[in-house]
C-alpha cells in the first residue's frame, strides 16, 4: 500500500507485470475510489459547466461522457475530467484524486453566477474501473441489461447492486467504469474477482495509460503549461468561451516553444520524470513498457525535436541516453 492524495492504494497485488498482461489480454479490476465526484444540478448547470469545462458541454446528449479540461484565466491547466450528463440539468464530473478539494473550490467559487448546486460526491461513490478485451463480456454477464458504448453512460443493476456504469478507462483497452455506493463495492469486486478479473493496482494502471499515451496530471498536466503544448488541443472548444479559452486560442494561432511527445528508449535504460532533454526540455513520465519491452515515456521537447522520427537525448541521471520520438500511442490496442 501507498499513501495517494489522502488515500491508502495498493501499488501491486501479484505484481505490475502481471496485473499489466491481465489487463492487456484478459481483464483487471481497479479500484478507483480516490477520484473526485462533484454533481452540478439546475436550471443553468449547462451553461455553468460551458463556461467552467473546455469541450462543448451543450453537445453532449443525455447519457453520453466527455473528456475537457478545465483552466486558468492564462490557459494553464487545473485538471483533466470526465463529465457525464445525467439528465437535462444535472452533470456528474470525475476529478482527478489529487485535485478534488481544489476543483470542487474552484466551481464553487463561479457557481454564484449561476442558477446551478454544485454538490461534492465523494463519499457517495464508490469506483472500479474494469478494464480488458474481456470486460465487458465479465460486466455484461453480471448486469440486468446492455452495457453502454464507448464515452456513454447508464444505470445498471451489476452483480445485484445499483450503479452508474459508463464506458470510460485509462487503459486503451476495452472496458466499463462502474460509480455505486461504497456499501456495494465490495461486493461487487468479488463478483468481477470470481468472475476471473484480475486485481491491478496504481503500478500497472500507470504503465497501462502510458503505454497509449494517456496524460497524468502532474506530470504531463500541470497550471504552467497549456492545453496546446500538451496536445490537448482536441478537446478545446474555443467558441464557447470558457475560462482561459483567449488564451488557448492565442497558443493555438501562435504555437509555444514546447510541445509533449512520446518517445521510446533506443536500448537499455528508463527515463523517470524530471530527467533533462538535451538541447532543451524535460521528461514528465517514463517507466518500462512491458508490452514493447523497452523504456518509453513523455517529455516536453522544442517544436524543430517534435516530429515523429526524430533523435534526441535524454540526461538520466549523468549518462546521456539516445531516444526516438514516435507517433502515439506506443502500443496499439490488440497488437
Amino acid at each position: 500500500m501507498m499513501p495517494f492524495a489522502g488515500f491508502d492504494m495498493p501499488l501491486q497485488y501479484t505484481g505490475i507485470r502481471e496485473e499489466h498482461a491481465a489487463v492487456r489480454h484478459g481483464v483487471g479490476v481497479f479500484d478507483v475510489s480516490h477520484m473526485g465526484q462533484v454533481e452540478s444540478g439546475g436550471a443553468d448547470a449547462q451553461q455553468f459547466l460551458q463556461r467552467m469545462l473546455s469541450n462543448d458541454v451543450g453537445r453532449m446528449a443525455q447519457g453520453s461522457a466527455q473528456y475537457s479540461v478545465m483552466c486558468r484565466e492564462d490557459g494553464g491547466v487545473l485538471d483533466d475530467l470526465f463529465t457525464y450528463r445525467l439528465a437535462d440539468t444535472r452533470f456528474l464530473t470525475v476529478t482527478n484524486a489529487a485535485n478534488r478539494e481544489r476543483d470542487l473550490a474552484r466551481l464553487r467559487s463561479h457557481a454564484g453566477e449561476y442558477d446551478v448546486d454544485v454538490s461534492d460526491r465523494g463519499d457517495r461513490y464508490a469506483m472500479l474501473a474494469v478494464q480488458g478485451p474481456g470486460a465487458r463480456a465479465l460486466v455484461g454477464s453480471l448486469a440486468d441489461g446492455p452495457l453502454p458504448a464507448r464515452m456513454n453512460c447508464c444505470q445498471r443493476t451489476v452483480a445485484g447492486s445499483a450503479m452508474l456504469v459508463s464506458g470510460t478507462g485509462y487503459t486503451g483497452e476495452d472496458g466499463v467504469e462502474l460509480l455505486l455506493e461504497p456499501e456495494a463495492a465490495v461486493g461487487v469486486w468479488d463478483a468481477l474477482v470470481g468472475g476471473g478479473a484480475t486485481p491491478a493496482g496504481l503500478g500497472a494502471r500507470d504503465t497501462l495509460r502510458l503505454e497509449v499515451c494517456f496524460h497524468l496530471y502532474g506530470n504531463d498536466l500541470t497550471e504552467d503549461r497549456g492545453p496546446i503544448e500538451a496536445g490537448l488541443g482536441w478537446c478545446c472548444k474555443e467558441q464557447t468561451g470558457f475560462i482561459g479559452s483567449d488564451a488557448v486560442a492565442a497558443a493555438r494561432s501562435s504555437p509555444p516553444p514546447e510541445r509533449l511527445v512520446p518517445f521510446v528508449i533506443d536500448g537499455a535504460g528508463i527515463a523517470r520524470a524530471g530527467n533533462p532533454v538535451v538541447g532543451g526540455g524535460e521528461v514528465t513520465s517514463g517507466s518500462f513498457s512491458p508490452c514493447l519491452k523497452r523504456g518509453i515515456g513523455m517529455a516536453y521537447v522544442s517544436i524543430q525535436a517534435s516530429d515523429p522520427g526524430t533523435a534526441i537525448e535524454i540526461d538520466v541521471r549523468g549518462t546521456v541516453r539516445q531516444a526516438t520520438v514516435e507517433s502515439k500511442p506506443l502500443y496499439r490496442k490488440g497488437s
